[in-house]
């Protein structure tokens, strides 16, 4: 396992477009007018499978995803419509307790995450994401298995959309979700993190 590095703070914006330049066009979203936004805070969280994007407000955690491409950007995007959101880097405690929590989680120690957070979406994709919350540690689900927990054995493909659609990984555990067959399929921050992630969760149940 790899030393601890923890959370380290973005000096300016400089850095985040640094980071990746996929956000550059949206971290200065000013699509609505200032007096109804609210501020999301983003910072770098150090992992060992690489550095991942924390962003929070005051009720809690919007956004944990891995660094880079085309997916950040998108949710990023998201964010900045559905919650009429400023994107500012920085500090905050909630992303403090992330960071903490994460090392705990890479280390073995730590099977459940006990981190608020803000989830924007459809009153199905909410169904689906509560469902994968409720997937234990160390064990998988099928899609067509999430389908059946929602209420609906036909809505497997509208389940996978929903899994895609998640912005705070491995805390909303979308990982835990394979193909019928156990592929490992369908993963935002990476097919190989799927699996290390998986095989993580395997040794330390």
């Amino acid at each position: 396992m790899k030393k601890r590095e923890g959370i380290r703070s973005l000096h300016s914006l400089k850095d985040m477009i640094l980071l990746t330049d996929s956000l550059k066009l949206t971290i200065h979203d000013k699509a609505f007018p200032a007096a109804e936004e609210q501020r999301i805070i983003i910072n770098r969280v150090f992992t060992p499978l690489g550095a991942m994007v924390a962003g929070a407000t005051d009720e809690g955690l919007c956004l944990l995803a891995f660094a880079g491409g085309e997916k950040l950007k998108n949710q990023i995007d998201a964010l900045t419509k559905s919650m009429r959101a400023e994107i500012m880097t920085g500090q905050h405690p909630l992303i403090h307790l992330v960071s903490l929590q994460l090392s705990e989680y890479f280390e073995g120690k730590r099977k459940v995450f006990n981190v608020p957070f803000v989830m924007q979406g459809t009153a199905f994709q909410q169904k689906v994401w509560d469902a994968l919350v409720k997937i234990p540690f160390g064990m998988t689900r099928s899609y067509k298995q999430q389908a059946k927990v929602v209420g609906n054995t036909r809505s497997v493909r509208a389940v996978a959309r929903a899994n895609g659609a998640n912005r705070i990984a491995i805390i909303i555990p979308c990982h835990r979700v394979i193909g019928s067959d156990g592929s490992i399929v369908g993963y935002g921050g990476g097919v190989h993190r799927k699996q290390w992630l998986l095989k993580h969760e395997f040794e330390h149940q």
